[in-house]
C-alpha cells in the first residue's frame, strides 16, 4: 500500500510539473556562462534596476507576408526574466494580418488585445473550436499545447500582448511544421489530397527562413 502511495505521488508530481520554482529572489545570468545549459547567477549585489526593465516592445516589428509581426520577450533578450517561469510576446497585425495556427508545447498563453479587433480562437483535442472576435481590453486564454490562431478583422492595425507561464514556451507553426520540415512528399500528397505542383507551392511558401 505504501508503495502504491509513492507511485501515485510521483506520478502526480510529473503531471503537475512546469518550470521549476526559483530558489533565489532572481537570477541574472552570469555573462561568462550565458547561453550555457548550466548558467550560473551573477552576484545579486551587482544587479541594477535596469536589469529588470525591457524597452524592446515599445514599437511594432516589421510585418511578414501574412501581415503579422512578433517580438519575443524572454530571458535571452531580457535577462531579468531568467528562472522566473514566464515570458511575453508582442504581436502586431496589419489590416487582415494573420497569426497562423500554431501551439506552444510548454506553456499556456494569456493574450490581451491592446488595440483593434481580432478573430481569436483555439481547437481542443476533440476538434471543438472556441473562437470569437475580441476587442481592445479583452483577454483570451489558450491552454497549453492546443492549436490556436488570430486574424485582424478590424479596419486598423491590431496589437496583442501574450504572456506565457514558461521561460521557454516553444513555438510550433502548423504550416511550417507540416510543409517546411522535410516530411516525405508522397505522404503529404496523400494526406492532404494535393497534386505535386500544389505541394511544391506550399513547401516553397512555408520553408523555414
Amino acid at each position: 500500500m505504501l508503495v502504491l502511495f509513492f507511485i501515485i505521488l510521483f506520478h502526480g508530481s510529473l503531471t503537475l510539473a512546469s518550470d521549476p520554482d526559483p530558489v533565489f529572489d532572481f537570477c541574472l545570468p552570469n555573462e561568462t556562462s550565458a547561453g550555457s545549459s548550466h548558467s550560473s547567477c551573477k552576484n545579486s549585489s551587482l544587479a541594477r534596476v535596469e536589469d529588470f526593465i525591457f524597452s524592446g516592445i515599445k514599437f511594432p516589428g516589421k510585418f511578414n507576408g501574412s501581415g503579422f509581426s512578433s517580438t519575443a520577450v524572454n530571458s535571452k533578450v531580457f535577462p531579468g526574466l531568467n528562472t522566473l517561469g514566464m515570458s511575453l510576446v508582442r504581436a502586431d497585425f496589419d489590416v487582415g494580418g494573420v497569426n497562423v495556427p500554431h501551439f506552444h508545447p510548454r506553456a499556456t498563453e494569456v493574450a490581451v488585445v491592446l488595440e483593434g479587433k481580432v478573430y481569436s480562437g483555439f481547437v481542443d483535442t476533440n476538434n471543438q473550436i472556441f473562437a470569437k472576435v475580441i476587442e481592445k481590453g479583452e483577454v483570451m486564454v489558450f491552454p497549453r499545447g492546443l492549436v490556436h490562431f488570430q486574424m485582424n478583422v478590424g479596419e486598423i492595425p491590431a496589437t496583442i500582448i501574450g504572456s506565457f507561464d514558461s521561460q521557454n514556451p516553444g513555438l510550433m507553426k502548423i504550416p511550417t511544421a507540416v510543409f517546411g520540415s522535410g516530411i516525405e512528399e508522397e505522404l503529404l500528397e496523400k494526406a492532404f489530397g494535393l497534386s505535386p505542383k500544389e505541394l511544391a507551392k506550399l513547401k516553397k511558401r512555408h520553408a523555414p527562413h
